[in-house]
């Protein structure tokens, strides 16, 4: 299936995914480390809507390996290109020393895909997860990895490193994995959360889904089923915001019940996490144990 990247111009979004951007004081404290240190987060990077709620609570999803990807996804704000920047040797040091000012307890670290690394990154997650827990012991590191073109040793070296959690997102389901991700795979996406399950079977799994690309109720309950199936403990839905008219447009907004109703039928799935609403991304309030209701 093609889906046309321009084929609608911008829409008025629903009320219910109106949020403010929060208090310049508020978000002064991460943005200003952020620079000093010339590290990177996807909260910026990918536009995400909730930074204005995480950055006045101190937190922040740290995006390793710069700011360019080697892949072009047609969801992704995330700048793309073939020849990424040299990785920055003291960029490690420079998120750990930023998880001990920030104070954080629970810190997530993603990347970029870096398909042209000999390692595709997987040496950096684990020399970064090693300077985060030197500095600071008592910080629990989630990891929020590519594919590494499902590379068994790739993802072994990951898991060795220690993360409590491990995250790699499906992003959507089976019939849209060709026009939504490029150069990624459904199949392999959940081989990666297989072997980790393998390699480490007490270790939290964690997956993602964007709604709103033309997935119907039915295809959304498939992909989750084929998650628990390979193991998949955590999971989060929240609805695709089309970055700009370059990018793929939505199909349609899910409303709060909906999400609701969908992040309950995970539950009875046997999803240990659940967090499902339509500002929901893959790291909102990460470190935190289930709550009753997971629709904000």
């Amino acid at each position: 299936m093609t889906v046309p990247l321009k084929s609608r111009p911008a829409e008025r979004l629903p009320d219910w995914l109106r949020r403010p951007v929060g208090k310049a004081s508020e978000l002064s404290t991460v943005q200003r480390i952020i620079k000093q240190h010339r590290i990177h987060t996807i909260c910026e990077e990918g536009r995400c809507p909730n930074r204005g709620e995480c950055y006045a609570q101190g937190t922040a999803t740290f995006l390793l390996m710069g700011p360019v990807c080697t892949r072009a996804c047609a969801f992704c704000q995330v700048d793309k290109g073939h020849a990424p920047q040299p990785l920055d040797p003291e960029e490690p040091e420079k998120v750990a020393a930023s998880v001990q000012l920030l104070g954080l307890k629970y810190v997530v670290l993603t990347s970029v895909a870096r398909d042209d690394l000999p390692d595709q990154g997987a040496g950096w997650f684990a020399a970064t997860i090693a300077a985060v827990q030197r500095r600071n012991p008592q910080t629990q590191v989630e990891v929020l990895t590519p594919d590494f073109r499902g590379d068994r040793q790739l993802i072994a070296q990951v898991v060795a490193a220690n993360p409590v959690c491990f995250n790699h997102n499906l992003e959507t389901v089976r019939r849209l994995q060709n026009p939504v991700r490029r150069g990624a795979k459904y199949e392999r996406s959940l081989g990666v959360l297989q072997t980790v399950k393998v390699l480490a079977p007490h270790l939290a799994t964690k997956s993602g889904l964007m709604l709103g690309l033309g997935e119907t109720a039915a295809e959304v309950l498939e992909a989750l089923g084929d998650l628990r199936a390979v193991g998949c403990d955590r999971i989060t839905l929240g609805q695709y915001l089309r970055p700009s008219l370059e990018h793929l447009p939505v199909q349609r907004y899910w409303t709060p019940a909906e999400f609701e109703h969908l992040g309950q039928l995970a539950r009875e799935m046997g999803f240990q996490q659940v967090r499902s609403g339509p500002l929901v991304r893959s790291s909102y309030h990460a470190g935190e144990a289930e709550a009753p209701s997971s629709s904000g």
